[in-house]
């Protein structure tokens, strides 16, 4: 089932220029590739923002692959790099055309899902070790500079897109410097011990294959 799945998204995307991201490209593919049209809603039930979630978690399960061999270096370093990689496998145009379809409000919850699991993707291959609220305050901060970059990236007109890359270096110093001060703060008495009771109810989620690694 996950190859027909696969080979009718695979050949919706030539179709998605011209079509749209939508079940009318789904339902291009599959005569395309000699199927009944009433296959698509068994694979993509809820059509074109379906499509658009294949489309990127594929992306992301290329990225993980790429950062299983990726230089060594410093997190920061590795994060700008990371985002630049996953921009890099990225077709612009099918961006856009996800872009405006998850954009729509019935569809922004699976938007900020795909978003996210990008951020975890990139700090699982940083093997990250958090736990806790650092857990999720570490994807949420890098979903809102990952998110940014996507949105200077497909107005980026630059040779090679070389101001995006400066742009995701500014959007990382200023995470990085913002986490400089959480960490002083914390070593103020009676910070750390207010922001554990605060948070300590938080617990990243342990039945998901992107728990933190302990």
């Amino acid at each position: 089932m996950t190859d027909t799945r696969d080979r009718l998204a695979e050949a919706a995307i030539a179709h998605v220029p011209f079509d749209g991201m939508n079940a009318a490209a789904l339902r291009a593919a599959a005569r395309d590739l000699g199927m009944s049209e009433d296959v698509v809603p068994a694979f993509f039930p809820n059509g074109g923002p379906d499509l658009a979630a294949w489309i990127h978690r594929r992306g992301d399960a290329e990225l993980a692959a790429w950062m299983e061999t990726a230089p060594p270096g410093k997190i920061r370093e590795r994060i700008a790099s990371a985002i630049w990689q996953r921009l890099a496998i990225a077709d612009a145009e099918l961006v856009r055309a996800a872009s405006s379809l998850l954009a729509l409000p019935q569809n922004q919850p699976l938007a900020a899902k795909l978003v996210w699991e990008t951020a975890d993707t990139i700090w699982s291959g940083l093997d990250d070790t958090s736990r806790d609220v650092n857990w999720y305050s570490k994807r949420a901060t890098l979903s809102a500079v990952y998110s940014a970059s996507v949105l200077y990236w497909l107005g980026d007109l630059s040779e090679d897109h070389a101001d995006t890359r400066g742009f995701i270096d500014r959007r990382i110093d200023g995470v990085m410097r913002f986490e400089k001060i959480k960490a002083s703060a914390r070593k103020i008495p009676g910070v750390a011990m207010m922001a554990d009771l605060a948070t300590g109810w938080i617990r990243a989620p342990k039945s998901t294959g992107t728990e933190p690694k302990s």
